[in-house]
């Protein structure tokens, strides 16, 4: 049963979020003086446009609140409280609904990004380390498959701590027990003791996903303290829906965090990344030096836009729960048309079968024909695969001048 996420109406959603814009300060009607922002700069953007009173999201763009903070925390800027509520709300779907977690057992915030919340969960698991374990900086490791996303890389350099990579089958792109053995055992080798462990649900490149009990039997194994994210920034608004029995939810106790990134498969604006994580974690990013923040500050990125927030919440509640599984269903089997296109044709390619990403051998794909179709390669330099991603506007009859070209 769904606990948060209902489909809504297009008069639901704008009452919803002009409602809450009423619930925020107005920089017009108050006399707001010590806030140092104000709304968008009115010589350019008419706050008395006849279509704004339609126009939910783009009033709240042009209002510019400010959320700062966690708001599931309990206590954040009050002068945003109304569209604030309204990210929370997108926060517990998104635990809840999406991914298994009990009502109120989980925080989280709208980010910039897949790779700011990917940067947040391995700050705070750093702190948690050095301040319950005593663990120095150099031994604490990122432990990641070589698929993973690069901000586990900028991670890594911008916190202080080792990052060590798992080999993976270059045809499944699989891990396995044996290559995470090895790669613990490496980093114990040179002094690491503290892991901060990433498990990706769908890889931007190839939408594999790794097996978690790899990982979890290994590091069982080892009698290593670690702790462990889910980098679902492509998969966690696709997966969930496409594998009814995906075990990378909060049901799983082993896991503390998830990324999702609703400018990819959500089609919200850049700038919407989403981290949560279950409940007593985010004190370990609290930044106590901001005092003059009201309900302080526990996030990498500080101020935020709540406009991206209002963009997700109006896109889920839009879709409803079922038209989202619908959505999925209809991307899936455009997948799958392709891939039997290909297969007809003797083209090699990887797909995870529950993944709208496929990746093709770059042997069979001229550089001509992927520049065409605008494919992106693994390697700008000297590509190995090419990737074609199933979204909503690639349809079949897009797909099929592709299929020709190849015969061709």
């Amino acid at each position: 049963m769904r606990t948060y996420w209902s489909k809504r109406s297009d008069e639901d959603l704008k009452h919803r979020v002009f409602q809450a814009l009423e619930e925020n300060i107005s920089y017009v009607r108050e006399n707001v003086l010590g806030v140092p922002a104000s709304y968008l700069d009115d010589k350019v953007f008419n706050q008395d446009a006849s279509f704004l009173k339609d126009a939910p999201y783009i009033s709240t763009l042009v209002q510019n609140p400010n959320h700062i903070g966690c708001h599931t925390l309990g206590h954040s800027e009050s002068f945003f409280k109304g569209t604030q509520l309204l990210e929370k709300e997108l926060i517990d779907v998104c635990s809840v609904d999406i991914l298994k977690a009990k009502p109120d057992e989980t925080d989280g915030y709208v980010a910039s990004g897949g790779t700011e919340a990917n940067i947040q969960a391995v700050w705070i698991y750093r702190n948690y380390f050095i301040k319950e374990f005593k663990a120095q900086h150099d031994e604490i490791c990122v432990l990641c498959s070589e698929d993973a996303h690069y901000s586990m890389d900028k991670a890594a350099d911008l916190l202080n701590v080792s990052i060590q990579k798992v080999k993976v089958d270059p045809h499944t792109r699989e891990i396995n027990d044996l290559e995470v053995g090895a790669a613990i055992a490496a980093a114990q080798l040179s002094g690491k003791k503290y892991f901060i462990v990433i498990c990706n649900m769908m890889t931007t490149m190839f939408g594999s996903v790794d097996d978690i009990n790899a990982y979890l039997r290994e590091l069982h194994a080892a009698k290593t303290p670690f702790k462990l994210h889910v980098d679902g920034a492509f998969g966690g608004f696709y997966y969930p829906f496409s594998n009814d029995n995906s075990i990378l939810t909060f049901e799983n106790e082993h896991i503390s965090s998830f990324t999702l990134d609703a400018h990819k498969m959500a089609q919200a604006p850049y700038g919407t990344g989403i981290f949560l994580i279950r409940k007593g974690m985010m004190r370990y990013a609290h930044t106590q030096s901001a005092s003059y923040v009201e309900g302080d500050d526990f996030t990498l990125i500080g101020s935020r836009s709540g406009a991206n927030a209002i963009a997700v919440w109006m896109i889920l509640m839009k879709n409803g729960p079922f038209g989202w599984k619908e959505k999925i269903f209809i991307l899936q089997k455009r997948a799958e048309w392709m891939c039997d296109r290909l297969s007809e044709l003797g083209v090699e390619y990887y797909r995870n079968p529950y993944s709208n990403i496929i990746t093709i051998k770059a042997s069979f794909i001229s550089s001509d024909i992927a520049n065409e179709f605008g494919l992106v390669p693994d390697n700008h330099v000297k590509p190995n695969w090419y990737k074609i991603v199933i979204m909503e506007h690639v349809t079949v009859d897009k797909l099929l001048p592709l299929i020709e070209r190849i015969q061709s």
